[in-house]
């Protein structure tokens, strides 16, 4: 959508991580039987831009499972509107820890 663009006209960064943040936070849900949070993104890298109409597919990784947390990777991959061209659009880093509802750190079930 154009709210979603950057100044020259390409997808917006941000627009990016947060799609990739929305797939790593299913997973993270996923595996800790409950809530979890998003505590921090780093490493994240954009190898490649984005323009719109292109579409965006988010894989995630588990990378790591402690007693309350977990370190998930994600890759977003753009692919050309009109045809099968593919690329990585960005990779990153998130990080979540699991918590009740009160949002107190709850240990992961194995």
């Amino acid at each position: 959508m154009p709210t979603d663009l950057n100044p020259y006209g390409g997808v917006f960064g941000g627009w990016i991580m947060s799609q990739m943040a929305l797939g790593a936070a299913s997973l993270a849900s996923r595996h800790s039987k409950g809530r979890a949070i998003i505590v921090a993104a780093s490493d994240f890298s954009f190898p490649a831009g984005m323009l719109v109409g292109e579409e965006l597919s988010v894989f995630v990784t588990m990378e790591k499972v402690g007693r309350t947390s977990m370190t998930i990777s994600a890759e977003g991959w753009r692919r050309a509107r009109d045809g099968d061209d593919t690329s990585v659009a960005a990779k990153g880093t998130f990080t979540f820890v699991a918590v009740d509802d009160t949002n107190t750190p709850r240990a992961i079930a194995s």
